[in-house]
């Protein structure tokens, strides 16, 4: 039974600090707040997670073990190229709407710690392209697509579907689109850009 109740705190807190880090990012969150919104004492948060950081990387590595496998099943099924970059972009833009610190907290990782990305690729499920950069040489070769690697290509797809997101601040001033607008555009995005990609590179 107490390690029942352990678990179901741990849920509690990682649920209420997903929420708070949704809403006021990794500086602008105070582990009070977390404390709080999980309605526990600030010493049995502290308990569980002996900083911030060490919280918020918990809340990251939940959401990224959820994504991760996505991702990879898709890159690594037998759907033909184009159907590969539908399904890729819609499934990231629908999992970062639901939780929007993943590219800025992956940016800020990197930044601040470039050995992160090495407790990315440990994991099982980190997302690899080589069944991806096979089907691009194949689509090159029997003239379905404009010659183009496929680093290059995968780089574009990753750069359409992640800026919006890390820039959303800026893009919202630049286009004069309120929060609601702004997430509808999001919300386009899924089609928009796997369009535009795949309207670049047929033939």
């Amino acid at each position: 039974m107490d390690k029942i109740k352990l678990e179901n705190t741990e849920i509690e807190i990682l649920n209420a600090a997903k929420a708070v880090f949704q809403q006021k990012g990794m500086d602008g969150t105070r582990m009070q707040e977390i404390a709080d919104k999980a309605k526990i004492n600030k010493a049995l948060l502290h308990y569980y997670f002996r900083s911030k950081q060490l919280l918020f990387e918990a809340v990251f590595s939940s959401a990224f073990s959820l994504l991760a496998p996505q991702l990879n099943t898709i890159l690594n099924d037998e759907s033909d190229l184009f159907d590969k970059i539908i399904k890729f972009t819609d499934n990231y833009i629908s999992f970062v709407i639901e939780h929007p610190y993943l590219p800025n907290f992956v940016i800020q990782e990197l930044n601040r710690n470039p050995e992160f990305i090495n407790k990315l690729r440990a994991k099982e499920s980190f997302p690899t392209i080589d069944k991806f950069k096979l089907q691009v040489t194949i689509a090159i070769k029997t003239g379905t697509i404009k010659p183009i690697t496929a680093e290059q290509l995968f780089i574009n797809i990753m750069s359409l579907n992640v800026f919006p997101f890390i820039a959303e601040p800026l893009l919202m001033a630049l286009t004069n689109t309120d929060k609601e607008n702004y997430n509808q555009l999001l919300q386009n995005r899924k089609t928009e850009v796997s369009s535009f990609i795949i309207n670049s590179i047929k033939m």
